[in-house]
């Protein structure tokens, strides 16, 4: 009583404390947070020009609500793209001064179809009317503000269209590049060579480390740039259902087949129930039993399970098949009988004309020009079958011209009524005219496929609880063990598998093999893990991950695992190289070739523009251009080419014809050169300076 009245005395003091503690972990998990702090206004910034969270949250929210199908991390990297886009760009129109006039913004407003294509602007011709446009906005305020955000898009657009005219009109060719150009094509030499391949040194004789990698990536920093990456490795402990669970699914789904006796607890009495081979009510016996509802529809054969096909499409009415396995389930089957041409195959040529729902129509005409068309039409088809598939190329408006008017299979119903109706009501072979609303088809039936029904009881295979159990078992004890040991050596302990490591950027949501992991991710860039922390994540319909954070590269280049598939095979050919080189001496080409143990080949006619080797060597540029520079009768030194050590000997050069102008092939460099304004965007974005702050909002 003494203890109870002491707790009595101090009870305000003791809520006091409680509450004080409470307050103390809101606050701390608000700084945190950064709801109190200067990061919490912004998601990031370009070259010092903040981007408000809450504007990019909105967007974010937009895009997801597009209906796109896209996730909220997918949302929030394709709003970001946009936001450093327009940044980067808007302070280059700002530094050139760009403007644009009320002309050029309305006719990038015109060229979206919702506008420019609207019968509200248009005027008695079918045009665009400026005025019209105008007036219904003045007339309509509440329509003002998706004008205004049109607007605002359509000002950047135009500018953006300026600004590439701008950067597109100083890109320039020289007349001496078009004569560079029209020598590397014309000029031509002739030489003998001697090639040492590297492919004759087996690469398990030559080995590359880590850091002669990391070097080469250094002298290379352009190619292998990259965004800050943590290494993630893991253990992936399956859910799956054990040998013991598949035998009990198997017996179970057998059990279904014969009737059984069950004691009645209203009647006191056993009664027997019908089992799958003599149920009355098909359906409602599937649809009690099965983990897949049933269907009453005829099914080809080429659309049932590949294994056990033959066998389900030869059952005789009433026959049962089964149990076997379909995908994820053991199943059973009962046939309820065939059916002639479920399905068909047919070929058509859709002529569209003014009005017709056509999509794609070719040319202008009017209904009774098109009915003219395909009743011509049909009459060549009728004359000569065999000309349908060229006369759907040349004469169909249907996106299906380009596979000869072939529409593949389809069931009943699937096409427009009067389509349908001629497909199913005719044979094989025949064929004719209809009219729907898309315009006239003439149709040629090229095949049926025979159906057939199967009322099909499937049971998943899946964990039994007391599998799950000790999966979960085992994932935990993982997970608690490798926190404090050696991942590796526990999970070999455990006898466990430790998959090949991920290396992942901060806006990844792809996790190697197991697909969309954010939230691994997530938790690996997290400013509260350290570097050997180990987490367990439970992943639906797969098991447990149990991940470790390996390491983090800050070295601005991609990591040595992801770099080593492409950079080593450069390493080692020149190790090879040294190795070939060394082999490769004598006086002469002859010589040379026998101390390397290969044979002097010849090449003819060979051009810088298309430097290639005979015998399928391929492209060996540096080869060929060495070849030039060579006097007649001269012997070069090793040369290291892009399969192997190359030796060449001059035969002779033979030089193209001075032009009197090379606007031919200023024109040829000019037009290879088109696409080089398209890189801007790329230089920009590498020489800003970006900071991003998404994960600080858990995206």
């Amino acid at each position: 009583m003494a203890v109870l009245a002491k707790i009595r005395q101090r009870s305000a003091l003791l809520i006091g404390v409680i509450a004080l503690a409470l307050f103390a972990f809101i606050i701390q998990d608000l700084f945190n947070s950064g709801t109190f702090g200067q990061s919490s206004k912004d998601v990031g910034s370009i070259d010092g020009k903040d981007i408000s969270f809450e504007d990019f949250r909105v967007k974010v929210s937009n895009v997801e609500k597009s209906g796109q199908g896209i996730t909220s991390t997918e949302a929030a990297n394709r709003v970001w793209d946009q936001e450093v886009s327009i940044a980067l760009l808007s302070a280059q129109f700002d530094k050139l001064g760009l403007r644009v006039g009320e002309k050029h913004l309305l006719e990038v407003l015109k060229s979206d179809p919702n506008i420019g294509k609207n019968p509200i602007f248009l005027n008695a011709a079918g045009m665009f009317d400026i005025a019209k446009f105008k007036e219904y906005f003045k007339a309509n305020p509440e329509a003002a503000q998706f004008i205004t955000e049109k607007e605002k898009d359509a000002t950047l657009n135009a500018k953006f269209q300026i600004y590439n005219t701008l950067v597109k009109s100083g890109l320039y060719t020289t007349a001496s590049e078009g004569k560079l150009k029209y020598e590397m094509e014309a000029n031509k030499v002739d030489f003998s060579y001697a090639a040492a391949l590297y492919s004759s040194i087996k690469d398990s004789e030559v080995k590359i480390s880590d850091s002669e990698i990391v070097d080469y990536m250094k002298k290379n920093e352009k190619k292998f740039k990259a965004d800050a990456t943590r290494e993630i490795q893991y253990v992936l402990v399956e859910d799956k259902p054990s040998k013991e669970d598949e035998a009990e699914i198997k017996a179970k789904i057998t059990s279904l087949l014969n009737g059984r006796v069950e004691y009645n607890a209203k009647t006191g009495k056993n009664d027997t129930l019908p089992g799958f081979r003599n149920a009355k009510n098909i359906a409602e016996f599937v649809n009690a039993n099965s983990d897949v509802p049933y269907d009453s529809t005829y099914i080809a054969k080429n659309s049932l399970p590949a294994v056990d096909a033959d066998k389900l499409f030869s059952l005789a009415p009433g026959q049962i098949y089964g149990p076997y396995v379909f995908g994820k389930y053991y199943a059973i089957s009962k046939s309820l009988g065939f059916k002639a041409g479920v399905n068909a195959k047919a070929s058509h040529i859709l002529i569209g004309y003014e009005g017709s729902q056509t999509p794609n129509q070719k040319e202008k005409r009017t209904k009774e020009e098109a009915k003219a068309k395909a009743e011509d039409i049909l009459k060549q088809v009728q004359a000569n079958p065999d000309s349908f598939m060229m006369l759907a190329f040349t004469s169909s408006d249907d996106s299906s011209a380009q596979q000869g008017g072939d529409l593949g299979y389809f069931g009943p119903n699937q096409m427009v009524k009067p389509f349908n109706d001629f497909v199913f009501s005719n044979g094989i072979g025949k064929v004719g005219l209809v009219e729907t609303p898309f315009g006239f088809h003439v149709i040629k039936i090229t095949d049926k496929q025979d159906g057939i029904r199967l009322a099909t009881i499937a049971q998943k295979i899946q964990p039994s609880e007391a599998t799950s159990d000790k999966v979960f078992t085992l994932a935990t004890k993982f997970e608690m063990d490798a926190a404090d040991k050696d991942f590796n050596a526990t999970a070999k302990q455990l006898g466990l598998k430790v998959e090949a490591p991920v290396t992942a950027k901060a806006m990844d949501e792809s996790f190697g093999p197991l697909g969309n992991q954010r939230a691994i991710v997530r938790w690996a860039f997290d400013k509260e893990t350290k570097e050997g922390d180990v987490k367990r994540f439970e992943i639906a319909n797969i098991g447990h991950v149990i991940a470790q954070y390996k390491s983090e590269n800050k070295s601005g280049l991609v990591s040595v695992t992801l770099a080593r598939p492409y950079v080593e095979p450069i390493l080692k050919n020149k190790k090879k190289a040294e190795i070939l080189k060394a082999k490769m001496t004598g006086s002469s080409i002859e010589a040379i070739a026998k101390s390397a143990g290969v044979k002097v080949q010849q090449a003819t006619n060979v051009t810088l523009d298309n430097p290639v080797l005979p015998g399928g060597v391929g492209q060996e540029p540096k080869v060929v251009g060495n070849a030039f520079a060579l006097a007649a009768n001269k012997v070069s030194a090793p040369i290291e080419g892009n399969t192997g050590v190359y030796v060449v000997k001059n035969i002779k050069t033979i030089k193209a014809p001075a032009l009197p102008n090379h606007a031919e092939y200023v024109s040829k460099v000019k037009a290879q050169s088109a696409s080089d304004a398209s890189r801007i965007l790329l230089a920009l974005k590498n020489n800003a300076k970006i900071e991003d702050n998404r994960l600080q909002f858990n995206y």
